[in-house]
């Protein structure tokens, strides 16, 4: 298979850990005689101080002509720590998002036995969760008319109905290929915008007959995935509160470092980890990089190339069991290994098989 990859590394640790999400996709090409082209482009901080604009033009035009993007992170400190800044790297992410029309964020949510112990859950409560959580990523609060002044400041949470149809039919349709069990997460009791998330979704309930549909509040879910991992098959949520709630579920894998997603909608389809650029971390080859090498996984997936993203999740597997892991997931007084280390064996034992 020919494919066309749009590569945006961005910010902090993120060309370190593009690097090796790369030259995996690179031994599965040669492995399985496939031909993968990759496209840089920039984005983030790096652009701000390129050309001024977080998401450029040029930047954007090579992700329209691409297959698939696969984006690593943006954020910078100087960003962080200036409130007054008027662009920031983060509006890039955004833009990408709203001009690519990525509407569903999917974020697979799972243990690795072997990293329990990582977790500071109890593990009778983590052995066997397994998860997706599905994010509506261009409405709501993020994308919603906004104001500040020195007194006063809103974000509108705003959101009509063609938007949450088309995000809850993702997420009825994924329970359908998994346990049949869908979450819905709003907060219904306070916010209109929950209230008709919640209608809709009932008024979609009878297409789904084999799903079985619940309804949760975002601050109990926010206690459950903890407390009752094991419960959840399928969560589908709004942008803010999707947000929040895939950070949380670091806590399940041990490190947000393990986490990888898809964003899919009316274009490109983009691939990326959940955790962010670490700038204070960037060039120490340190970087946890396997959430970029299991997106590169999810990016060969959704083209049909099950077989090559399996041998993906193999190689990572064999790296965790082998104790070929980056600091925050070593066992105590294991072997250091940094970034472009964990990737290399990884390659290798792709390219072995």
């Amino acid at each position: 298979m020919k494919l066309k990859i749009a590569v945006l590394s961005g910010d902090g640790i993120g060309p370190e850990i593009m690097r090796q999400g790369v030259d995996v996709m690179n031994a599965i090409a040669d492995k399985f005689n496939h031909e993968f082209e990759f496209e840089e482009a920039i984005c983030g901080a790096h652009a701000i101080d390129l050309v001024g604009n977080p998401y450029p033009d040029a930047t954007h035009e090579i992700c329209m002509k691409a297959d698939a993007v696969l984006f690593a992170a943006v954020g910078d400190l100087r960003f962080d720590n200036n409130p007054t800044a008027k662009v920031r790297p983060e509006q890039g992410l955004l833009a990408m998002r709203k001009k690519l029309g990525l509407f569903a964020n999917v974020r697979p949510v799972a243990t690795f036995d072997c990293l329990i112990h990582k977790s500071p859950l109890k593990d009778e409560l983590l052995k066997g969760a397994d998860f997706v959580v599905i994010r509506e990523l261009t409405g709501g609060m993020y994308f919603g008319e906004k104001y500040q002044d020195n007194d006063k400041a809103y974000d509108t949470d705003i959101y009509t109905r063609p938007e949450i149809e088309r995000i809850l039919k993702v997420a009825f349709e994924m329970a359908q290929k998994r346990k049949k069990h869908l979450t819905v997460v709003d907060k219904a009791n306070v916010l209109a915008s929950s209230r008709l998330w919640r209608q809709i979704a009932k008024e979609m309930e009878p297409q789904y007959p084999d799903v079985a549909t619940d309804y949760m509040f975002i601050d109990n879910a926010s206690m459950r995935v903890l407390t009752e991992p094991r419960f959840f098959d399928v969560i589908v949520t709004e942008n803010t509160f999707g947000d929040i709630l895939t950070d949380e579920t670091s806590c399940i894998t041990g490190s947000m470092g393990l986490q990888p997603s898809s964003s899919l909608g009316e274009h490109t389809p983009l691939f990326e980890p959940v955790h962010g650029s670490w700038p204070q971390a960037a060039g120490q080859n340190i970087a946890n990089p396997l959430a970029q090498i299991l997106s590169a996984a999810m990016l060969l997936e959704h083209f049909g190339l099950n077989e090559e993203g399996t041998m993906i999740r193999k190689a990572v597997d064999a790296s965790l069991a082998e104790n070929v892991r980056t600091p925050e997931i070593q066992v105590e007084g294991g072997k250091k290994y940094g970034t472009k280390e964990v990737g290399q064996w990884i390659v290798d034992y792709i390219r072995k098989q």
